[in-house]
């Protein structure tokens, strides 16, 4: 295994992600670095949300990380040795009120990554956009269809539940027009 400090983000949150798991402590990654990963760097965080996934006993998660080499500074942990801190946010990973079913696996060569597949990925930038107005995450949500396969009818059905029909036709509307201009430049 190589040190943190060769690691990639992306292999520290599988490392971490993967490290966790052996100890019986499933989390799925989300958020800010879930974008990143997805719209090819885009978007850039500067933290890994780690969801835990059945709300194990935190103590459990600090103690792993400390072993790992972490100090706890409120809700991040820090390592000397690499860029990104890690936050676990509690569980159950969802978006909006629908909970999430399936995730996707990243293998590297630290370990594997748990991460929400591109279509949640997607709902889980809108939710921001929905129930914040913030047109920031709509922009992560585009980047984020734009590179990848995603499911648009589970996005809108989804939509539909979170009462957001509005909101899913500026983003569906957004995300055409670009991937049109995108088919007229090739």
């Amino acid at each position: 295994m190589k040190p943190i400090v060769d690691m990639s983000s992306l292999e520290l949150a599988a490392y971490v992600c993967d490290t966790l798991k052996q100890r019986g402590i499933l989390t799925t990654l989300s958020g800010g670095f879930c974008t990143e990963i997805y719209s090819h760097g885009d978007y850039t965080s500067m933290d890994i949300d780690l969801i835990n996934q059945y709300n194990e006993d935190h103590k459990k998660i600090v103690s792993v990380m400390l072993e790992l080499g972490f100090k706890q500074d409120g809700r991040y942990f820090y390592h000397d040795n690499a860029e990104y801190a890690v936050e676990f946010p509690s569980g159950p990973p969802a978006v909006g009120s629908e909970l999430i079913k399936d995730v996707a696996e990243i293998e590297t060569e630290a370990g594997v990554l748990r991460i929400l597949t591109p279509t949640d990925a997607i709902k889980d930038r809108l939710a921001a956009y929905y129930f914040w107005n913030s047109d920031r995450t709509l922009e992560q949500a585009i980047w984020i269809a734009e590179k990848n396969e995603f499911d648009m009818e589970n996005i809108k059905l989804w939509s539909l539940k979170e009462d957001m029909a509005e909101k899913f036709t500026v983003f569906k509307t957004q995300y055409k027009k670009i991937m049109s201009a995108k088919q007229g430049t090739k």
